[in-house]
């Protein structure tokens, strides 16, 4: 069975040279214009993926991916000309699986359609119902981080980072490796999106709890330890 693929594109020449590329690969292909049909398709489970490109006169691809991402958790590639790390971060807090800065190869967003698709159709393994850094526990099936009897509120991609350095506890990450497990194999982009993101997950629980969780190994990326 082929995939479906609904681009969301406003330009629709643009949309429609996707299209063709994308079914030249074996994919089907719906278009949708201003994002209209994309919380109907994906909870009807029409469809595989979402490819989205918010740039104008399509403005608002942050509540599109927050409604899809309110009745699905199928994968989403953001596109956009924002090559700044604020606009990634931005896209992919509000629900974006990956993030591809335009102009690109026809190449580069089939095969991370292609990562994403695997990625989402392999189901979750999961050993134990937690994982714990000391007094911190994080629980995926319902997506929780608790210390104590205290929750504390993460993103999507900062619970993904932090599960991603728990599952490897006391072994040391590079930067590469947190690209390629939490933003996806072939991401595109200046590995300092990391850093932000472990900022951010400091910010939250170190600051907060007053205790040192995420390490940093100078010169090679990041390390969880007990």
């Amino acid at each position: 069975m082929r995939n479906c693929i609904l681009i969301i594109e406003s330009d629709h020449t643009v949309g429609r040279f996707i299209q063709l590329k994308l079914e030249a690969e074996g994919f089907t292909c719906l278009q949708d214009n201003n994002g209209d049909s994309a919380v109907d398709l994906a909870g009807q489970r029409q469809i595989d993926l979402i490819v989205l490109d918010p740039d104008e006169p399509l403005k608002d691809g942050g509540k599109i991916l927050e409604k899809v991402r309110d009745v699905s958790p199928l994968p989403i590639i953001y596109l956009s000309s924002a090559s700044d790390v604020d606009s990634k971060v931005a896209a992919l807090d509000a629900g974006a699986d990956d993030y591809i800065t335009k102009p690109f190869a026809t190449k580069e967003l089939v095969a991370r359609i292609r990562s994403a698709l695997r990625r989402h159709e392999q189901p979750a393994i999961v050993v134990d119902p937690s994982y714990n850094i000391r007094d911190l526990y994080i629980y995926p099936d319902r997506h929780e981080v608790r210390v104590g009897n205290e929750i504390i509120d993460l993103t999507k991609k900062e619970f993904d980072l932090l599960l991603f350095l728990a599952k490897n506890k006391n072994r040391v990450l590079t930067r590469q490796q947190i690209l390629e497990e939490v933003w996806g194999y072939g991401y595109v982009g200046n590995t300092n999106i990391v850093d932000v993101y472990v900022r951010y997950l400091r910010s939250k629980i170190d600051e907060k709890v007053g205790r040192k969780y995420v390490h940093t190994v100078r010169g090679i990326g990041y390390v969880v330890r007990d």
